[in-house]
């Protein structure tokens, strides 16, 4: 029987030999590498060879007798029993067959390797990257080996981490027998990421299940930093649609602190090869891949998952020394293609408290419970079922309590690292990369732990009430008017995207302002020296967005970068059905809300009928800003090619200003009817409705504001409690010119739709929409569901 295999003799036929990680290396190398997918060479040990190793010394005989009986629940037993088992492993020696062909191959491997190379030595259970399990990170890793002593030792750690104690509580977790998972040991050359970067990627996005994008993490050193969860990396989504067709991919760029990289040390001694530094400022404030790379390695991503025919989990290296990017590991992705794809859940918070804690969310779920903190894995046993777990950082060590969690919190860490894919694949909602949860978190303190609000995870104070929706998607009738949705920010398009829908009827260009760049338009030209400098700006402001743009060239590339990430998330999530971009329509108030904001804005006793809206976008004192505004759209739609974006103008008072904002528009490559481009008009003012005809000569349809249009036609604020009692939709006088309004459409074979709750609130007042005749309803996502079956069964009725 051989003891040792090339990567170049192996593929996935192989797994029962050389484990799913090894057999997929093989597979790659053999056939990937004429589409350019790189993979560093090497050679892997056999299944059989470890189970020689076993027999033959009798330490399988032995393992069993120590195993029987365990409770692998009963953490401090599983602790004693993992360590005798891994101490009899290293007492042993190799067979003396098995010791020689590892030292040929390591031989061969190092003759044809020329410089100053080291090896990875990597753990690969038969039992491992499955389609239906991970047993991500339930064996050792070596990194940075020199020498066949090492190389010897390092492949005798990886056997003995079989019976680490997460291992075993995995197996039996899983279903597993101890005696029918083997171990074989891959030894690898070492990508120089330790001067370059490295991390995660995965074909789908890990939280929705989004099958269209690829989401990468990224960080400077080795990837075991990124993995480990010991760093929070650079994220990036890339869209693929676009990629396949050659056109700027990224949908989003977002900029991990990477505090720490993990480098090679100079001791050859295993277990003090590598160690964690401090990453300089500078380098902090830059993301650590260009664009390119980003999209050479989403392409690899695609190749790869193409071959596998499923979701993929891959793990990538770049080296510092040749530049390029190589393929470390890939397996499937083990929880998110494993859902029933008929079912959407949706968690939803019925109330809410402070919150003490933010960090990344992992999972889309609630939990709650006391908080129970553990500085070290030797404390698991104080930990009780249903508490809320919150570390420094986890790694699969701390598995068999992590399935007792009712959520878990982390200082640190990714959303690829191996206790978020644990959370995952347990179904415990996780928060991570909190930065400092372990000491603001007291003990025994009861809180709730949301990651059902976007990529925030949030932990609130108190034990919150929390719904969950599960939504059959093939039991969803037809529906009788398009439903479509209003998506806040661009965190949830995905995961919105999976609620029965026909597109986004309104997507509010100030909420992506707001979250995503935080900064006034004008402060950021003025910085860039494209508008005067106010002398109200200061100087800390000024040293504000220059920190804040730094990895951007420039402020004005920040601004439109970041919008245009946000434009094109929505769009891509929601295509091919429309998404309906509203023109940004901050008030006064709230500009001067952002950083350096009051530098540009006036006080005004009235904003909401102030400087907003068309207004704003043809004055003088904004055209520039708004005009960056045109060019994120236009490359969106021109560029990526998300062609489904139609836009909407808000706050049109009069036709001179619904004249002047089409051709500003037009001005800046958004002309009507330019590849497939559609302008609509928000109806919000009366004077909207009573000229209907009259404006739908400048745009393409309505979309019917009812929350302004109602304040303004009755003369109310709505947000006052001394008048709020008579806002209603179905006030006689809106009526009139919501009749109006869709007539006028209906009329010229326009658009018209209507974006608020009302539809929700009152049945009646739905009903009565569609029997005018209205194109399609737009809601909030905790309502579409359940207005999308009322409107059925209504309309159902009426017509039996």
């Amino acid at each position: 029987m051989t003891n040792v295999l090339w990567f170049s003799e192996l593929g996935l036929s192989d797994l029962d030999q050389v484990g799913g990680k090894n057999a997929s290396l093989g597979e790659m190398v053999r056939s990937l590498a004429s589409a350019g997918v790189k993979v560093p060479d090497g050679f892997a040990t056999t299944a059989d060879a470890y189970r020689r190793f076993l027999n033959e010394s009798g330490l399988d005989t032995r393992i069993a007798t120590v195993l029987e009986g365990l409770d692998s629940s009963d953490v401090a037993a599983l602790a004693r029993v993992g360590q005798q088992i891994r101490d009899l492993i290293h007492e042993t020696a190799f067979p003396t067959g098995f010791e020689e062909e590892i030292r040929a191959a390591y031989s061969h491997l190092v003759a044809s390797h020329d410089g100053d190379v080291s090896w990875a030595v990597r753990s690969s259970a038969t039992a491992e990257d499955l389609p239906d399990a991970s047993f991500a990170g339930q064996q050792e890793t070596f990194l940075n080996i020199r020498g066949i002593e090492n190389i010897l030792l390092a492949i005798k750690d990886v056997f003995a981490s079989l019976y680490n104690d997460r291992a075993i509580a995995y197996r039996v977790h899983h279903g597993f027998t101890h005696s029918e998972v083997a171990l074989s040991a891959g030894v690898q050359r070492m990508v120089r990421s330790d001067i370059g970067a490295s991390g995660v990627m995965f074909t789908m996005d890990t939280e929705s299940g989004f099958s269209d994008a690829v989401f990468i993490t990224s960080s400077y050193g080795l990837g075991e930093a990124v993995v480990q969860g010991a760093v929070n990396p650079d994220e990036f989504y890339v869209h693929k649609p676009a990629l396949r067709a050659g056109r700027p991919a990224i949908l989003k760029r977002g900029l991990g602190e990477k505090a720490v990289q993990m480098i090679y040390t100079d001791s050859s001694e295993v277990g003090r090869t590598v160690d964690f530094v401090l990453v300089p400022q500078d380098s902090r404030n830059q993301f650590s891949l260009a664009d390119s790379e980003i999209e050479e390695l989403a392409r690899h991503a695609l190749t790869i998952e193409a071959h596998y025919g499923r979701p993929m989990d891959i793990e990538w290296g770049k080296d510092g020394v040749d530049g390029e990017l190589y393929i470390l590991q890939a397996r499937p992705e083990t929880v998110e293609s494993r859902k029933a794809s008929g079912t959407v859940s949706r968690y939803s918070l019925a109330e809410r408290s402070t919150v003490l804690v933010e960090g990344r969310a992992i999972g889309q779920r609630i939990g709650a419970g006391q908080v129970r903190v553990l500085s070290s894995i030797d404390q698991m046993a104080s930990f009780q079922e249903g508490d809320v777990l919150v570390a420094n950082m986890t790694d699969p060590d701390w598995e068999p309590i992590m399935k007792k969690a009712a959520a878990i919190v982390t200082d640190r860490g990714g959303r690829t690292c191996h206790a978020a894919i644990i959370a995952r694949e347990l179904g415990i909602p996780a928060v991570v990369g909190t930065g400092y949860a372990s000491q603001i978190l007291k003990d025994g303190t009861p809180v709730t732990v949301s990651c059902a609000e976007g990529e925030a995870g949030l932990v609130y104070e108190g034990l919150l009430e929390y719904t969950l929706q599960e939504t059959r998607l093939d039991t969803m009738p037809a529906a009788p008017v398009k439903i479509m949705m209003n998506v806040g920010t661009p965190e949830q398009a995905f995961s919105f995207s999976r609620i029965p829908n026909h597109g986004v009827g309104l997507a509010r260009l100030e909420f992506i302002i707001n979250r995503q760049i935080g900064i006034h338009p004008n402060a950021l030209l003025a910085v860039a020296g494209e508008i005067d400098r106010p002398d109200t700006l200061d100087d800390f402001t000024v040293r504000q967005i220059l920190e804040k743009t730094a990895a951007y060239d420039g402020p004005r590339d920040y601004y439109i970068r970041r919008l245009a990430e946000g434009i094109s998330t929505i769009a891509a999530a929601f295509a091919p059905e429309p998404v309906i971009i509203r023109l940004s329509d901050f008030k006064s108030n709230e500009y001067a809300n952002l950083v350096g904001g009051p530098a540009f804005e006036p006080e005004e006793e009235n904003p909401m009928i102030g400087y907003r809206g068309a207004s704003r976008y043809l004055s003088k004192s904004f055209r520039q800003a708004f005009e960056l505004e045109c060019e994120a759209l236009t490359y969106v739609r021109n560029e990526m090619g998300l062609a489904n974006i139609k836009l909407m103008v808000p706050f049109v008072r009069t036709l001179d200003e619904a004249r002047g904002v089409t051709e500003l528009l037009a001005a800046n490559g958004l002309r009507r009817g330019e590849n497939g481009l559609e302008i609509v008009m928000m109806c919000e003012l009366p004077a909207n409705a009573l000229l209907a005809d009259e404006f739908l000569e400048y745009f393409d349809g309505f979309s019917i504001g009812s929350n302004d249009l109602t304040q303004l036609t009755l003369g109310l604020d709505r947000d006052s409690a001394l008048v709020a009692e008579g806002f209603d939709e179905r006030n006689p006088a809106l009526i009139k010119l919501l009749e109006m309004a869709i007539a006028a459409c209906r009329a010229k074979g326009r658009y018209v739709g209507i974006c608020g709750q009302g539809p929700s609130d009152h049945p009646d007042f739905a009903e009565w929409l569609l029997a005018q005749g209205i194109s399609s309803i737009s809601l909030n996502p905790d309502v579409v569901t359940e207005t999308w079956l009322r409107l059925a069964r209504t309309n159902s009725g009426a017509k039996a």
